[in-house]
């Protein structure tokens, strides 16, 4: 297995139960696939570079997990069309 990084960044505008959610989801998304999520870390709400949908802020996440390369794939697919979801970037770390 692979060793990925995924920084999602999330809508500032929902409360903390639907971040949440969307946390949440992405992670048993990679466990349901048979991946396994080793870190996942909160940085927040911070300023964007520049406005993404009139949207000037975004929550940050940033997710350590191992997983084959169709896993990364699937998740880049169900990323691209939640609309929770304002950008997302999947990285493979160095073994």
């Amino acid at each position: 297995m692979r060793r990925y990084e995924l920084m999602v960044i999330i809508r500032p505008d929902l409360d903390d139960e639907a971040t949440e959610a969307v946390i949440e989801k992405v992670r048993s998304m990679i466990e349901n696939n048979g991946g396994e999520v080793a870190k996942t870390d909160k940085w927040g709400k911070r300023r964007l570079a520049y406005e993404i949908k009139d949207l000037r802020d975004g929550f940050y996440v940033v997710i350590k997990f191992k997983g084959e390369a169709a896993l990364s794939a699937e998740l880049d697919r169900v990323l691209k069309i939640t609309d929770t979801v304002l950008r997302h970037m999947i990285v493979r770390e160095e073994e």
